[in-house]
């Protein structure tokens, strides 16, 4: 029972040497170096003795630990063996499988900030990322879609379509007539929204909006959010595209909206 006792301290002394340092371990176990710290003075109290100094290369055992350290890693290495035989990896992945602009979009510019919070917490992301691929059903799964009657879903957020710019096209637009104001300008088209009946393309914007534009429906067309919303900031045109995912861009400046924003 002493050495279960003492686990978490056997672990921190270990990891403090492995690494080369209190902060080295600290990363590891998801904890601060004075935590560390304390979890090996513990041991060092209890048993009477030092058990670590601190070197020109780090830290390293002391004549009382040197004796014990073989027998130490062994048993680290053990406990690693079983983890991995039990797959206790698996309760700190999640699989996720979504829609890639939401990833590129939304997902990825969060992740930093959350395995700051969650140091432990592994993802592979439609495939790719801290682990494998595993046979089976994703942990989550994201569409864009309405959610349906028959699955356990909730909804993340709601979008709003309108049209986009960079801020130098809206300068080029800014002294034309309203009503003018497209006529002849690049337009960009997203095909990611064209199975969503209620997402008004050019065409309907258009003419909702009493603005004047031959052939509306013409333009470059894009198959996914984010290489429309780099053309939109490489100033190749206008683009009707979603709020929700690219309000980083507005924060950034990259991008802008053209004309004021009408409700209904």
């Amino acid at each position: 029972m002493l050495v279960v006792t003492h686990l978490r301290a056997f672990q921190a002394l270990e990891l403090s040497l492995r690494t080369g340092s209190l902060k080295g371990a600290a990363d590891l176990l998801g904890i601060t170096p004075a935590a560390v710290g304390q979890r090996i003075k513990g041991l060092e109290d209890f048993l009477g003795h030092d058990l670590i100094v601190r070197g020109r290369s780090g830290l390293r055992p002391t004549p009382v630990l040197a004796k014990a350290l073989d027998p130490l890693k062994r048993a680290f290495l053990e406990l690693n063996n079983a983890a991995e035989a039990l797959d206790f990896q698996r309760t700190n992945e999640i699989q996720i499988a979504a829609d890639s602009d939401w990833v590129d979009l939304w997902l990825r510019p969060r992740l930093a900030q959350y395995h700051k919070q969650q140091p432990h917490t592994l993802f592979c992301i439609n495939g790719e990322g801290d682990v494998p691929l595993r046979l089976g059903r994703s942990d989550v799964e994201v569409h864009f879609r309405e959610p349906r009657e028959s699955e356990n879903s909730v909804v993340l957020f709601h979008d709003y379509i309108v049209p986009i710019s960079s801020p130098d096209n809206v300068e080029r637009i800014g002294h034309l007539e309203k009503h003018a104001s497209l006529e002849g300008f690049p337009l960009l088209h997203l095909d990611f929204y064209k199975n969503d009946p209620e997402v008004p393309g050019w065409p309907e914007w258009i003419e909702k909006h009493g603005h004047e534009r031959s052939a509306p429906q013409r333009g470059i067309r894009f198959q996914r959010i984010a290489p429309g919303v780099e053309a939109v900031v490489s100033h190749a045109g206008l683009m009707m595209c979603g709020l929700a995912l690219i309000l980083d861009r507005f924060r950034t400046k990259d991008v802008v909206l053209p004309f004021p924003v009408q409700s209904g």
